[in-house]
């Protein structure tokens, strides 16, 4: 039987974690947009969101090629098209080079030396240091795969600012600080698959309840950095607001594990689920509560 071409496309798409890319626009934006003060640079913003969307899109398809092994052994991964063989692993990887040399393409020419700089720094953790070596061998890989997740938000905010400020650093912590809570909580629902597939994540490694620990004293960290923005004059009362609603109750439920009658995994996936409420409310509201005159603090010359 001769397939229909969209078949092909559809495993293409698959490839490249659409998921994963949505997510990403919204940070991209909360950033571009808390920088632009409002005076938005719409071809400007075009150009960010689909040039790092491309280069998102590409090591996630190259990820895909490297995880095959891995992904085979995990219930959630196993029907992947690189697992099933529906897509070969020769296409997606000269699916994903070529995704990323028009994301770079993109920004190099629309964008500035920062935000290409960023973008460059979380393609090469995700793909040359996460998934290659730290994902498979080291608790602190969630750490280092943290770092290159949190990049986004900072491309979105040089792209406007074309530098490197304090405004972006207090981004990257943020963002890095919450995806640790976030994946440590995939750890605890997912927990067989991680240890099926030889994962060292936290709760595999060293026990669930490290983990709940871990848990809670990131989100503690992340609601102190969040009130940096408007402490420092990059955003107004109403983010203050929308941060420590969502950071405290976000607190509050990672507390809730410590009850005797607490299921975990449902608790880890109310966990992950909130957590995705919370740096998605907190990407609107940095967008929309911007100081018309922020703070020329910190520069850093990259």
């Amino acid at each position: 039987m001769i397939k229909h071409p969209l078949h092909y496309l559809a495993h293409y798409y698959a490839v490249t974690k659409p998921g994963i890319i949505a997510g990403n626009l919204i940070s991209v934006a909360g950033g571009f947009f808390l920088a632009a003060r409002g005076d938005i640079d719409w071809a400007l913003f075009a150009a960010t969101a689909i040039g790092l969307s491309l280069v998102v899109a590409s090591g996630c398809a190259i990820n895909n090629c490297i995880d095959r092994d891995i992904d085979a052994c995990m219930q959630r991964t196993r029907n992947r098209v690189t697992v099933t063989g529906a897509l070969s692993a020769r296409a997606a990887l000269l699916f994903g080079l070529l995704l990323g040399a028009a994301g770079f393409a993109l920004l190099a020419i629309y964008t500035n030396a920062v935000s290409v700089a960023f973008a460059a720094l979380g393609f090469v953790v995700y793909v040359g240091i996460y998934s290659l070596y730290m994902k498979r061998k080291s608790v602190y890989g969630t750490l280092v795969g943290a770092l290159s997740g949190a990049v986004p938000p900072v491309v979105g905010y040089c792209a406007v600012t074309g530098r490197c400020d304090a405004g972006a650093m207090i981004l990257l912590v943020m963002f890095c600080l919450w995806q640790m809570p976030h994946s440590y909580a995939i750890g605890i629902f997912r927990y067989r698959d991680y240890e099926a597939a030889g994962i060292p994540v936290l709760p595999v490694a060293q026990g669930v309840a490290k983990a709940k620990l871990h848990i809670v004293l990131y989100i503690a960290v992340f609601s102190l950095v969040t009130v940096l923005l408007p402490l420092s004059g990059y955003t107004g009362a109403a983010f203050m607001a929308v941060a420590c609603t969502t950071s405290l109750w976000w607190l509050a439920m990672a507390l809730r594990g410590y009850r005797r009658d607490i299921d975990i995994t449902g608790w880890a996936r109310q966990v992950f689920a909130f957590s995705i409420f919370t740096i998605t409310t907190l990407s609107i509201a940095m967008a929309l509560d911007f100081n018309i005159t922020a703070p020329d603090l910190l520069v850093l010359n990259l």
